[in-house]
């Protein structure tokens, strides 16, 4: 049986400041963080660079509140896929950067670096908001919390 070696990135997005003519702010899905790295590897590696990466590059995870993502890429390739990573500089026209928070071998060391990421990014919310967080704001964040602890499966 042929096992396969992928490596875990967990990254966070930086949305810069959205200008005035852009009146939508900029919504993570993993439909659009696929397409950024895809463009930026094709830019930065051709089509070959491409080609190699497809097969295994997934956006595994992707938090529009706290702007934590989780991509799954092949060992070999993972550097690559890195470094066009931080080559990405926009998506859907709206100045974006991105910070490579960890990366591991499993999805086990993986989710416990992103549940990690998630509490504290929480925990500094809660704080900022004081008594104004909202009951709905309380729910989407556990709901996240279930998505990540489901990432095995």
């Amino acid at each position: 049986m042929v096992h396969f070696k992928n490596r875990y990135m967990v990254m966070e997005a930086f949305i810069h400041a959205v200008s005035k003519s852009q009146s939508d702010p900029l919504i993570l899905t993993q439909l659009n963080i696929t397409k950024a790295i895809r463009d930026s590897i094709l830019l930065n590696f051709g089509e070959c660079g491409l080609a190699a990466c497809l097969g295994s590059l997934q956006v595994k995870y992707v938090n529009a509140i706290t702007k934590i993502c989780v991509i799954r890429v092949s060992r070999e390739d993972h550097q690559k896929v890195w470094a066009a990573i931080t080559m990405v500089t926009s998506i859907a026209k709206i100045r974006v950067s991105f910070n490579l928070l960890d990366v591991s071998g499993s999805i086990r060391a993986c989710k416990k670096a992103t549940l990690e990421c998630e509490e504290a990014k929480f925990e500094y919310y809660k704080q900022a908001a004081g008594d104004h967080i909202l009951p709905k704001f309380v729910e989407t964040m556990k709901s996240c919390f279930d998505k990540i602890k489901g990432l095995e499966s």
